[in-house]
């Protein structure tokens, strides 16, 4: 099981407490993960990432392992320690504003 951590809005939304624990068949990368995801959690689709083209959200932001995987290839795998359940994915929205 893959451990996400959400942002507070999308907690509610989904209506979930901390994180939540998604199955993500191998190989683990940020597209099956947020598919296996949005499949879950249907509320969530178009929240993380565009319904149309599945590109990420300008304002959204994804790490793990203390890396910004935000640019990073959506088919590339996730690290082997979010893979194994030691570290979570987390999703965080960025900030803006003067």
């Amino acid at each position: 099981m893959i451990r996400v951590v959400l942002p507070a809005h999308l907690r509610k939304l989904a209506g979930v407490e901390r994180e939540v624990e998604v199955a993500v068949d191998a190989p683990v990368t940020p597209r099956r993960l947020l598919d296996a995801l949005e499949a879950r959690y249907p509320v969530l689709r178009g929240t993380i990432r565009d319904q149309s083209t599945l590109q990420r959200r300008p304002f959204v932001r994804f790490f793990a392992c203390q890396e910004d995987l935000s640019h990073d290839d959506p088919d590339a795998p996730l690290p082997a320690a979010v893979t194994r359940g030691e570290e979570p994915f987390l999703i965080v929205g960025a900030m803006a504003g003067g």
